[in-house]
């Protein structure tokens, strides 16, 4: 599988995931958030992944209460649009995902060689 690191350049967190991953000689594709936004195809597999919406933005933010009262497709483009709002880094692999510096989960698809 491939590992995606989804984040921003100035995300500390972000930093973190990818030298996990440089240390263990393990190839990434990074997506910079600001840059780049995930398609609504990625954003579904990964919401599917860690839970659901809830579990993938920031929803203490001013920037949430914009999106929070949409219907929901119109909710996804919002968010979509808002990539401020993603909490990170988001890092996948395959059908899994985790948001947040997670390297005990990393670790394991590693050693399950799951994501070589």
């Amino acid at each position: 599988m491939n590992i995606q690191i989804f984040g921003t350049k100035k995300c500390f967190e972000t930093k973190k995931a990818q030298r996990f991953f440089k240390e263990r000689g393990i190839k990434f594709q990074f997506i910079d958030l600001t840059q780049k936004s995930m398609s609504k195809g990625e954003f579904n597999s990964i919401r599917s992944a860690v839970g659901g919406t809830e579990n993938l933005i920031k929803t203490e933010t001013d920037e949430y209460a914009q999106v929070k009262y949409l219907l929901p497709e119109a909710q996804m483009e919002k968010i979509l649009e808002m990539p401020s709002l993603f909490k990170t880094p988001i890092v996948r692999n395959g059908k899994k995902a985790t948001v947040g510096n997670c390297p005990k989960i990393w670790k394991d698809w590693i050693e399950k060689g799951s994501c070589q």
